[in-house]
């Protein structure tokens, strides 16, 4: 089986060797993504609140670029620096996830790339609309 790689400038671009996302068939791999605001490259400033909506922005711009949507997410994992944020986390997801949420693993972390408080990525099954 092919698989495509994602990749949309309004989302950032990769700050490693990696893709935006992966197509393999219906199943597309969405690498972490930082609160990196797209434009700038630089971390979107002003607390976690506004990191964890940038994060969940760049996910979403790349799920569009591979075809899908939000609600086709299957499967997250968040990495967090504190684990009290867990509940930014809750709230922000009830505005991005219509139907219903997508399953989940949730990590406290020592470290994220370019000092950032929240990373996610995701699985997501195109044709999938959950709910």
């Amino acid at each position: 089986m092919m698989s495509d790689v994602i990749q949309t400038d309004k989302a950032p671009a990769p700050v490693g060797s990696y893709s935006q996302a992966v197509k393999t068939g219906q199943t597309v791999y969405l690498s972490g993504q930082i609160p990196l605001d797209p434009i700038t490259m630089q971390l979107v400033e002003g607390g976690i609140e506004p990191q964890v909506r940038r994060v969940f922005e760049n996910l979403k711009a790349v799920a569009e670029a591979a075809g899908g949507h939000m609600d086709a997410i299957v499967r997250i994992t968040v990495y967090l620096l504190d684990l009290t944020h867990v509940n930014v986390i809750n709230e922000t997801m009830k505005t991005y996830f219509k139907k219903s949420f997508p399953a989940r693993t949730t990590f406290g972390v020592a470290a994220l790339p370019k000092g950032s408080a929240v990373e996610i990525d995701a699985i997501m099954h195109l044709g999938n609309d959950r709910g």
